[in-house]
């Protein structure tokens, strides 16, 4: 007698993880709920169970969603806004400036617009600390992604509370409400050493061990946040840190491009897990972080695409060909950051990043279904050799036809099913003729 499944996906290839030695072809996985009950041949999954929905593509690819480890998703509407321009000089004169006008509503708004495009790239889960969580909490729930999601404090008063005691009451509110959420969990997220006294860092520390939380901050991201942090207390921002404590298995640092030798040996000490933000790193010319040395002394390595407004998309493939490509410049090293080096930052590394790994990052039966299916079947993806090597150097967001996260078909054949794209279009196309009128004040 046959099981039931409540999903079945099936296809030309199922990819369970990064190495193409665990490539299966004419595979399916089998669904029940929000996990994967069995990974099997497409023939031996459909003589084995019944199921209430099929989703079939001849020639795509199953493989796990990508982990998108640092964004600030409502920053989709700052896109373009401002170019160009060095990093403190694209926060202090035109970001925060802007900022000042946010409301829920805005956010809530420009996160939507963020999540569409992450489900339309491929991302399955992201890590966002910003402002108005609550807000960025909301949009999540609706769009069905899984997500970690801190709001940013920082010593001046915020858009969002207003004075940092506030700051607080609002993040014990978030960890209240989301306590036991299947698809969001909550996070302690100082903005940086440069915007974050040592008491706020240290009180957010207690924060998160008090939650058993992430901490999340930005962390050595240019050499002028080098140059202020050793002005101000005679180290670096990660001796700072360490120094205070602060850096251990739980804390996901973004950036670290400015690190010398030793601080890297004192990341892969402390087990600190770092988010690689390439693009972001060029655009604003802070500099290439050195991912090779952090991986060869053992550290954790995810991937980001950051905000929009400094990348300027969320797309997790465009994110993984600069990845591998930088590097091999970066060292005159072709083999530097190998196709499957790569795609594992971006789904095992992004899940251990997250301290997720036992739900998701690769196709297992037991973890959560997080799954994406890309149409093979195109000019640019043909003819087929090497499949992680194909989805680094070759892939793109668009290619990515279906999603499912957490056993909920969230995207199918391109069509979002959880958000009305065209409404967030109609109403992000609003909102920037808005912000365009602030920017000319």
């Amino acid at each position: 007698m046959k099981q039931t499944a409540d999903l079945i996906v099936s296809g030309k290839y199922v990819l369970p993880d990064p190495d193409q030695n665990s490539l299966i072809d004419n595979g399916a996985v089998a669904i029940t709920g929000d996990s994967i009950i069995e990974i099997d041949k497409k023939e031996t999954i459909l003589d084995k169970y019944n199921t209430r929905q099929h989703i079939h593509t001849e020639h795509g690819l199953i493989m796990p969603g990508l982990i998108n480890t640092h964004t600030h998703a409502a920053m989709s509407c700052f896109r373009g806004l401002a170019d160009d321009l060095p990093l403190m000089t694209w926060l202090e004169e035109h970001i925060f400036p802007v900022e000042t006008r946010w409301t829920p509503e805005m956010v809530y708004q420009s996160t939507l617009l963020s999540l569409a495009e992450m489900i339309k790239s491929g991302s399955t889960s992201f890590c966002d600390m910003y402002l108005f969580s609550k807000e960025v909490a909301r949009a999540t729930e609706e769009s069905g992604m899984r997500a970690w999601i801190g709001e940013v404090l920082y010593d001046f008063p915020s858009p969002c509370y207003g004075e940092l005691n506030n700051g607080f009451l609002y993040i014990h509110e978030l960890f209240a409400h989301y306590r036991n959420h299947p698809l969001i969990s909550i996070t302690a997220a100082p903005h940086a050493v440069y915007t974050c006294s040592p008491e706020l860092l240290t009180r957010l520390g207690q924060v998160a061990q008090d939650y058993d939380s992430l901490y999340v901050t930005h962390l050595s991201e240019n050499h002028a946040e080098v140059k202020t942090c050793k002005a101000r207390y005679n180290s670096s921002p990660v001796e700072h840190l360490d120094n205070l404590g602060l850096l251990g298995p739980k804390t996901l640092a973004a950036h670290c491009v400015v690190l010398d030798d030793s601080e890297i040996e004192i990341l892969a000490e402390r087990q600190v897990k770092v988010s690689h933000c390439p693009e972001s790193n060029m655009k604003l010319a802070s500099g290439t972080a050195p991912i090779v040395s952090m991986l060869a002394a053992g550290v954790t390595v995810s991937i980001g695409t950051d905000g929009a407004a400094s990348n300027n998309d969320v797309d997790m493939f465009g994110e993984m060909n600069t990845v591998s490509n930088i590097h091999k410049v970066a060292g005159m090293d072709p083999t530097a950051m190998s196709a499957s080096q790569t795609l594992h930052a971006a789904t095992l590394g992004g899940a251990k990043s997250l301290h997720a790994s036992g739900q998701t990052g690769s196709l297992e039966v037991g973890k959560k279904a997080d799954m994406i299916v890309l149409n093979m079947n195109q000019p640019h993806l043909t003819p087929l050799y090497n499949i992680p090597s194909h989805l680094v150097y070759a892939a793109r967001g668009a290619d990515v036809i279906h999603s499912i996260i957490n056993g909920t078909v969230v995207m199918e054949a391109r069509k979002l099913r959880t958000l009305d794209e065209d409404r967030i279009l109609a109403q992000m196309r609003e909102l920037g003729q808005k912000l365009s009128k602030y920017r000319k004040d």
